[in-house]
């Protein structure tokens, strides 16, 4: 029997659900600097473009609306978005039947918990490596299943080391997570290591979970979804979103996308949740994914130069390193030289400094001694911050 826990108020009684989760560091930070007083902060702790939405999808949306198209939709989504997102995928050499392999979700969190819902028993394993985005951690405990942090290297820059993950894998494992590209590192997953993780996983009849809503920002040559790696797209759940690619974050547009049995049942457990996603959002998607791409060409030379730019700012400070993300738009910084955990440097960073960064630790504890810094705000922004940045270290960092 699931125990009860008590709280201090009176009436309250907390499942060990609720009481089993912890909030992000992410967003604690962001919690923080809203309680600062201080009205020159940089924010470099948030992961989300500082761009607004192309005009061309907001015009689709307020379109749809001005139409009358404010009604649910199917459960599993306009089947004319499904179809974009087919076309989408198979650009990235995977075959997806639009009609039953794809769920339109309320963002791609909401695919992730579905997926977890779906696939993961209570009781079972869900293997992730670490560091890893802090909402996996969560989503595992809420399908009361056990979350195993495989740490991958940090002298390799947080590469995909497939022989750990492997042997983290067992008949209890019910999925494995992978991120390409990282959050927090940036990092681009190589494709013989992510083969080999799915050939194991494939081997002991597990799942993996492929978070790819950041793969629309690589800085290098683009990668092939995962799903299309190898010939076994049965144990490749494939999880992405319009949020990050297409500076759409508020709209809470995303997707699942796998075998049939398994995206009808998610659909089921969808129906129960959100109904369906919003039907107004799934009309600026279509535009999004059909439309012109130039603002998106756009946004992602701009994050590559962001990119480029923190890089070699960090580069020039004594006493602190970063591995050059491949994609996304994060720089996971490692500040271990400095005498204090991460935590206590970004509340130093926030407080005396007026930069918001997010610790390592909330990242897994190989997160520990670095800093995520999200280059996802503007030139002028990102120098003010860095300027501050470099200062503290050079006065040695937290007193």
């Amino acid at each position: 029997m699931v125990s009860r826990q008590a709280t201090d108020a009176p009436d309250a009684r907390l499942s060990s659900r609720a009481t089993s989760v912890e909030r992000s560091s992410i967003r604690l930070m962001f919690d923080l600097a809203q309680e600062s007083d201080r009205d020159d902060l940089v924010h470099l702790e948030i992961g989300e473009p500082d761009f607004d939405t192309p005009d061309h999808i907001i015009a689709a949306a307020s379109d749809a609306a001005t139409a009358g198209k404010t009604h649910y939709t199917s459960n599993a989504g306009l089947l004319e978005l499904r179809e974009a997102i087919a076309d989408d995928m198979a650009q990235d050499g995977v075959t997806v039947d639009p009609r039953s392999e794809i769920l339109v979700t309320t963002g791609a969190m909401e695919a992730l918990h579905l997926a977890m819902l779906t696939v993961v028993y209570p009781g079972d394993d869900v293997v992730v490596p670490t560091p890893l985005w802090p909402n996996y951690r969560t989503q595992v405990k809420l399908a009361d299943a056990t979350p195993v942090e495989v740490p991958l290297p940090p002298e390799k820059g947080f590469e995909l080391d497939p022989d750990p993950i492997i042997d983290a894998m067992s008949d209890e494992t019910a999925a494995v997570v992978l991120t390409s590209p990282s959050n927090p590192t940036g990092r681009v997953y190589e494709r013989d290591a992510v083969t080999d993780v799915v050939k194991a996983a494939v081997e002991h009849d597990t799942y993996v979970i492929a978070d790819e809503v950041y793969k629309g920002l690589v800085y290098g040559d683009q990668p092939t979804g995962i799903a299309g790696y190898v010939d076994a797209s049965d144990h490749v759940l494939t999880v992405s979103s319009c949020s990050k690619t297409y500076a759409m974050t508020g709209w809470r547009l995303g997707w699942l996308a796998g075998p049939t049995a398994i995206v009808e049942a998610a659909t089921k457990l969808h129906e129960s949740t959100t109904a369906c996603a919003p039907s107004i959002s799934q009309h600026a998607a279509i535009a999004a994914l059909t439309g012109p791409q130039g603002d998106v060409e756009s946004m992602h030379e701009a994050f590559r130069k962001r990119r480029n730019y923190v890089i070699d700012r960090l580069d020039e400070i004594p006493g602190v390193s970063c591995a050059t993300p491949e994609g996304a738009f994060y720089a996971f910084v490692d500040v271990s030289s400095l005498d204090a955990s991460s935590l206590e440097i970004a509340k130093e960073l926030l407080y005396e400094w007026g930069v918001v960064t997010t610790p390592g630790s909330g990242f897994g504890s190989v997160g520990e001694g670095f800093l995520r810094l999200s280059f996802a705000n503007g030139l002028e922004r990102l120098e003010v911050g860095l300027d501050r940045f470099e200062a503290f270290v050079r006065e040695g960092g937290v007193k």
